[in-house]
């Protein structure tokens, strides 16, 4: 983060806000030549495209998934997961699966690790290609400027999960550049109490040949132009998602602000071993 940022305050209680600029973000390591910039950055077309071309199936579940891992890869990045191996937790409704936010390639790692139906800025919509594909894979949108918009969100997510499908959130509401700044959002939590649904939470982290690294940060007024130039000249770039226990509170005992702690307190305190767990909300049954 840095001091120089505008310190614009967010328009209501729901809005995110950082001050992280693109004077945040750095490469941790050499970057690769620009030849082989220009390789990745060739081979991530073609996986794009190759991902258009899929159609309605880039919806099916192992599709995405896969079509997921594939856009990773051409990037040059690897994807480390530790805790469970799914995001959904066991049960008859769907899951909440909260994270931290650091980058567009937040979604691209956690599809890779399951598909789910990810919540997200209404501005995605409009990227080239990347909206095009959010769009086909089921992407619920947010207007995160729009309070008035908030309940319709927060019927719909939970509707979602108690058909069975699993939602992802950021309930940052908006990315840092070290991933574990900003308080946790509480409208969300209230969808998973309003389904009776569990609340995963996953803990990213990007690393460059194991050391801390910010490159791959979309943070400020970046745009998507420079980001992805970034990534591509990124040398040894990995996507760390550590998984951790599911928290499965009580609607009748536990509000939305006690989740959302609970759900802060574990993703963002994971500078623990990864694998290490933090002590969740019970359910009774």
């Amino acid at each position: 983060m840095t001091d120089t940022a505008a310190m614009s305050l967010p328009e209501h209680a729901w809005a995110g806000w950082s001050p992280c600029t693109p004077g945040c973000v750095s490469h941790a390591a050499d970057r690769v030549p620009a030849t082989r910039g220009a390789r990745r950055a060739a081979v991530f077309v073609r996986a794009v495209m190759g991902a258009m071309l899929s159609g309605r199936r880039i919806a099916e579940p192992e599709t995405l998934r896969a079509r997921a891992a594939t856009l990773l890869d051409s990037l040059g990045i690897r994807l480390e997961v530790t805790g469970d191996s799914t995001l959904s937790a066991p049960g008859g409704t769907g899951t909440l699966v909260v994270a931290n936010h650091i980058s567009w390639l937040d979604i691209l790692a956690l599809l890779a690790v399951e598909p789910v139906v990810m919540l997200a800025k209404r501005e995605i919509a409009g990227w080239p290609l990347i909206g095009s594909l959010a769009t086909r894979a089921g992407t619920l949108y947010i207007d995160r400027g729009s309070l008035r918009e908030l309940p319709d969100t927060v019927r719909e997510m939970a509707a979602r999960m108690r058909d069975g499908q699993s939602v992802m959130a950021f309930p940052q509401g908006i990315t840092w550049c070290s991933g574990t700044g900003g308080g946790f959002r509480r409208a969300t939590f209230q969808a998973a109490l309003d389904a009776g649904a569990p609340v995963r939470p996953v803990t990213l982290e990007y690393v460059q040949h194991g050391a801390p690294t910010t490159v791959a940060a979309f943070v400020g007024e970046d745009d998507f132009g420079g980001s992805l130039r970034r990534v591509l000249r990124a040398d040894g770039l990995t996507v760390r998602v550590a998984v951790h226990r599911a928290l499965r509170p009580m609607r009748d005992v536990d509000d939305r602000r006690r989740v959302a702690a609970q759900a802060q307190a574990t993703v963002c305190g994971a500078r623990l071993p990864l694998h290490q767990e933090i002590p969740a909300l019970e359910l009774a049954r």
